[in-house]
């Protein structure tokens, strides 16, 4: 794995525990992560983003009283964003399909499950520096494309029309 220089990112946490915020922010420095914000909130998050230039966010999807998913959405499409296109990594305790699937559909760029180790963290920050994705607007989505793979000589039908057994078959790195 090639490990980038953490030094000079600016990384913004946002959990509602406060001693969830400061493991993370343990990991980031052992990382090399110099500047770390923290947010108990969206709405905490939002004074943060407006003020201060953010290269990767790290966020909890259950907060109160804005939780994750607003905030993403908030930053992806709201035209006040200073940045709609930063690094969004999800974390969270209720790592489900559907909670999987609603950050995908709010624009989050990679979904972390807690509890958290440093390789994960490791891991999804060098996805989102070594591999960054493609952004798409397609109807109401804005965010980074939703696939890991893309095959660009597929000939097929579009795969956002395959439902129910189909949709079970699908590569699971398609998908986070």
């Amino acid at each position: 794995m090639n490990t980038p220089d953490l030094r000079p990112l600016t990384i913004l946490v946002i959990d509602d525990n406060a001693p969830m915020r400061q493991i993370i922010a343990a990991v980031l420095k052992s990382l090399g992560v110099r500047k770390i914000l923290e947010a108990g909130d969206g709405i905490e998050a939002l004074k943060v983003v407006t003020e201060r230039e953010v290269d990767i966010i790290f966020t909890d999807l259950m907060m109160q009283p804005v939780d994750g998913l607003a905030f993403i959405r908030w930053v992806r499409t709201s035209p006040a964003s200073p940045n709609p296109y930063v690094p969004i990594i999800m974390m969270t305790g209720h790592a489900t399909r559907a909670s999987l699937d609603e950050a995908r559909m709010a624009g989050v760029t990679e979904f972390l499950a807690k509890p958290l180790t440093a390789r994960g963290v490791l891991h999804r920050i060098n996805e989102v520096i070594n591999n960054p994705r493609d952004f798409v607007r397609a109807g109401a989505y804005f965010g980074p494309c939703r696939r890991r793979k893309i095959d660009h000589d597929y000939q097929g039908e579009e795969r956002r029309g395959v439902m129910g057994a189909d949709a079970a078959a699908m590569d699971p790195e398609d998908v986070y």
